[in-house]
């Protein structure tokens, strides 16, 4: 498995806060994918959940492969502009997205982590 350079990832103090608050409320569908993730479970690699990034938290992020997976659910709702500004923010520190609607993580949870699957077996064969 190929390891790939560990950046500092920035985050505000409130960021940190607010990280912790979540984690003790996730919704349904962070936690189901959650479990998959947890533990190296998905390929070998180590994944944090509400991680701070800069003042935003992401869903789920795997440093050694600077990913983070989003799942889009109710509170992404009318904010869609703010997603696209807060991704773009976020990517230049060289993080890729993936983003999932809820449902798909409910209804389609093998799908969702066959995806993630591939991206991360790409990712290896290009580096």
């Amino acid at each position: 498995m190929p390891r790939f350079r560990r950046s500092i990832i920035p985050a505000t103090e409130r960021a940190k806060q607010y990280a912790r608050e979540l984690r003790n409320n996730s919704t349904f569908s962070e936690v189901l994918l959650w479990k998959h993730l947890k533990g190296k479970q998905m390929c070998g690699y180590d994944f944090h959940r509400q991680k701070p990034i800069f003042n935003y938290i992401v869903d789920f992020f795997a440093p050694d492969l600077m990913l983070v997976v989003e799942v889009d659910g109710s509170s992404h709702r009318g904010k869609e502009a703010y997603d696209v500004r807060r991704q773009k923010e976020i990517e230049r520190l060289g993080i890729c997205f993936l983003r999932f609607a809820e449902r798909n993580v409910q209804h389609d949870l093998e799908v969702v982590l066959q995806e993630i699957r591939e991206w991360i077996e790409e990712r290896n064969r290009i580096d």
